[in-house]
């Protein structure tokens, strides 16, 4: 059967089309992302900004555009990190309904956890003990398990806008508010140290760890199956964040295309994967691009096969 899902974060909004068989198999048939950071203000202020939910409506109009050519048995939007931080999600919700008639769903953390992790070990079959870890705008979620069991699972309030957003006040950062923002994110991610990493593949989802290993291999354009299940090892990660954080926003812009909606809050989504790898002693990651959306594709085909 055919699925369309709307996964609107804290920095981007992702459109998935995707075919989905038995066996947890998705074809993917259309991939879009735009980025109008829905969740700017939202750590200082605890609201969505009218004209960030204006830009987030107009990108679910063009999307809801490009789903009717592919008729999918359903589409289901959700809203993550920024949308359940706010005081004025319903409004939010309130305004695409009426607007583009689409009913929003906001997941838990718990929820987003436990779907981005289908999602991620649905791209990943040769995988066995695996660590999932999706760094995202407003939250990190961390989650381990194998192919059919969730052994635990934790989101984080630890994003790259959140990140960005609350420590540096510099362009590019001072040391200080580095090493700030690093001890903030050292202690948030005490909170998984009980986890049972040893022996477990990390595979890293979605945009920070798709845009990191752009980065390290030099790419002008974004290609999804050019990063897809390949590894990305901690030193290159090390090197990105050390590369990173010495340079403005502009000059990170002019890297590659793919910085585009992100040159500004890399850095903090570098940091975030360095910090993690190194606190949970992980010497590679494997990247994909099967973040929530995917496993929310799955839910739904489970709940039309019902």
């Amino acid at each position: 059967m055919t699925v369309g899902v709307i996964d609107i974060g804290t920095n981007t909004v992702l459109l998935l089309i995707a075919r989905v068989e038995e066996g947890d198999a998705i074809t993917p048939l259309v991939y879009e992302q735009r980025i109008p950071r829905l969740g700017r203000g939202v750590d200082a202020t605890r609201n969505l900004d009218p004209a960030a939910m204006s830009r987030v409506i107009e990108v679910l109009r063009e999307y809801a555009a490009l789903a009717a050519r592919y008729e999918p048995s359903v589409m289901a939007v959700c809203g993550t990190s920024a949308v359940r931080d706010a005081a004025n999600s319903e409004e939010f919700a309130g305004r695409i309904l009426v607007e583009t008639g689409y009913r929003l769903e906001v997941l838990s953390g718990d929820d987003e956890a436990y779907w981005t992790y289908r999602g991620a070990v649905s791209g990943a079959p040769g995988a066995g003990r695996v660590t999932v870890v999706d760094i995202g705008g407003g939250s990190t979620e961390i989650i381990t398990g194998d192919r059919t069991t969730i052994g635990r699972r934790i989101s984080l309030p630890l994003g790259s806008v959140r990140l960005t957003e609350r420590f540096f006040r510099h362009d590019p950062p001072t040391p200080s508010e580095m090493d700030a923002a690093a001890r903030y994110t050292d202690g948030e991610l005490a909170l998984a140290s009980h986890f049972p990493f040893a022996g477990s593949t990390l595979v890293g989802v979605a945009g920070t760890a798709t845009s990191l290993a752009a980065l390290a291999r030099g790419m002008k354009a974004f290609d999804v199956a050019a990063v897809t299940n390949t590894p990305l090892s901690r030193r290159d990660v090390e090197a990105l964040s050390v590369r990173l954080r010495s340079m403005t926003a502009g000059e990170i812009l002019e890297l590659s295309a793919v910085m585009e909606g992100r040159s500004d809050v890399i850095t903090a989504g570098a940091l975030i994967a360095q910090e993690l790898m190194s606190r949970f002693g992980f010497e590679a990651m494997i990247v994909s691009e099967r973040g929530v959306r995917y496993g929310i594709a799955l839910r739904e085909a489970e709940r039309l096969l019902r």
